[in-house]
């Protein structure tokens, strides 16, 4: 047994995220399918990890005591950067579309409880391949998994981040040709944005004083994320884990400082600080997992994800191109919700990019599609959904 500490474990982790960098760099493959740099670092770990101990020669344990902060961190910035002006921009086409989205959580946690029975696995395992690792991706994967692990449900981050993994690729896979099934079928033109085209005007350069204050309205956010989690449980029996509670703290202190303080938030620097907090919280989520945990849950898993597929791209097609209206921007949106829906918000990214550079440019997509599939589908549906499910479904 070889015994890593909590520094050595950090370090390890960035390690593997500068590794995992340089693979997505050098394989198109990787670099195609947008799979994360952490994602193919840990993985590596894990996989090596799992020869190890399989072959009887070590087992490596290792102290992942700081991911939770790392954690919390990144959704804490994800939440700073929910600003009410962007909802605003986006009326009532942005609404349609999140209410579409909401109805695809709840629809994809139905999905995964229901065929976890059917397979006969434990029923919190059909959440983790439900809306935590479709529309929450390897972030909400690692996150509900350590989650659902503390209430006893062994294996549950392995299946969130094999199942992330599965939908990913799927949802890079089918974004660009479905949304050029829908162009070319109902013969679709890009027109003029009617959506004036948001972007934040921070030009200014990182420099000490600014960063700190980004840190304390981050911390801040942390700490009142985690006073009203406990709060909150205390007062419902709920559990309500620190990271979303930060998240919503940090919603209502972004928009209070617009409000009275404008300019103070500086996205670019906390942007910077999400970035490194999630590449060292996913480095170190799969590169502690058990690889050797999911080799009986394979099949299971491959089916529901299969099924899982099939729903969104229905649902897809069938109502949610109809609802926002069957025109371009409409089908352009489809491929950035198979994107986010089956995956993250940068999959939803470069899917709406490979439609626009083929077939031309849709505003109103670029405008919507990030500020719902980034922090508005999490905090209104996901979070609330997702918690309520597991905490329904937990032991007693």
């Amino acid at each position: 047994m070889i015994e890593l500490n909590q520094i050595t474990t950090l370090f390890l982790a960035a390690a593997l995220y500068l590794l995992g960098m340089a693979l997505v760099n050098r394989i198109g493959i990787l670099d195609r399918f947008l799979i994360p740099a952490p994602v193919v670092g840990g993985l590596l770990f894990a996989i090596g990890a799992l020869i190890l101990k399989s072959s009887g020669i070590v087992e490596i344990s290792l102290d992942t005591s700081l991911q939770s902060l790392f954690m919390i961190a990144f959704f804490t910035t994800v939440g700073l950067g929910a600003s009410f002006k962007l909802i605003k921009l986006g009326g009532k086409l942005l609404i349609i579309y999140l209410l579409l989205c909401g109805v695809t959580v709840f629809m994809q946690n139905v999905i995964g409880v229901s065929l976890a029975k059917v397979f006969n696995i434990e029923p919190l395992l059909g959440v983790m391949s439900g809306a935590v690792s479709m529309s929450g991706g390897h972030g909400g994967a690692a996150a509900y998994g350590q989650t659902i692990e503390d209430l006893g449900i062994t294996s549950a981050v392995t299946i969130g981040m094999a199942a992330a993994t599965l939908g990913l690729i799927c949802g890079s896979l089918s974004g660009g040709p479905i949304a050029r099934h829908l162009i070319g079928k109902h013969n679709l033109k890009p027109k003029a944005g009617t959506v004036e085209e948001y972007v934040e005007k921070d030009e200014k350069p990182i420099g000490q004083h600014s960063f700190m204050v980004q840190v304390t309205m981050i911390t801040l956010s942390m700490a009142g994320g985690t006073l009203l989690g406990d709060l909150f449980t205390g007062a419902t029996g709920f559990v309500l884990p620190a990271y979303i509670g930060a998240m919503f703290v940090a919603v209502l202190i972004r928009n209070i400082v617009d409000r009275f303080l404008p300019g103070t938030v500086n996205m670019k620097e906390i942007n910077l600080i999400g970035d490194v907090s999630l590449a060292i919280f996913l480095s170190m989520a799969l590169m502690s997992i058990k690889l050797w945990e999911l080799a009986d849950l394979a099949l299971p898993l491959v089916g529901i994800i299969f099924i899982q597929t099939v729903f969104i791209i229905g649902f897809s097609v069938f109502i949610m191109f109809r609802a926002l209206g069957k025109d371009y921007d409409a089908a352009v949106m489809i491929s950035g919700f198979l994107g986010h829906g089956l995956g993250a918000t940068p999959n939803a990214m470069a899917n709406m990019g490979a439609t626009v550079n083929k077939f031309g440019p849709s505003r109103t997509a670029f405008l919507v599609v990030p500020i719902v599939g980034a922090f508005l589908m999490d905090v209104i549906f996901s979070a609330p959904i997702i918690i309520t499910t597991i905490n329904l479904l937990a032991p007693k």
